[in-house]
């Protein structure tokens, strides 16, 4: 897992630092105007391990996740 910034020339993503490799799979979260968010050490730990869970199919079902915040039928 690696998390990196860039920007977009000529609609494509334009990632900084080393290259990622072909075919990789990415997530894009574009920010709207100046929003920026900043993660705590702790807190980027804790959102690694949960990709990494989410990546092995360490994941709820929709159901049971609807259900458990009350917003399930």
């Amino acid at each position: 897992m690696r998390i990196s910034t860039g920007r977009v020339e000529a609609g494509k993503i334009i990632v900084e630092g080393a290259p990622l490799a072909e075919g990789a799979k990415v997530t894009v979260l574009a920010f709207e105007g100046h929003e920026t968010f900043r993660l705590a050490e702790g807190e980027e730990q804790a959102l690694l391990k949960a990709i990494a869970e989410a990546d092995r199919g360490e994941v709820v079902a929709q159901e049971v996740l609807f259900r458990n915040l009350g917003g399930g039928d």
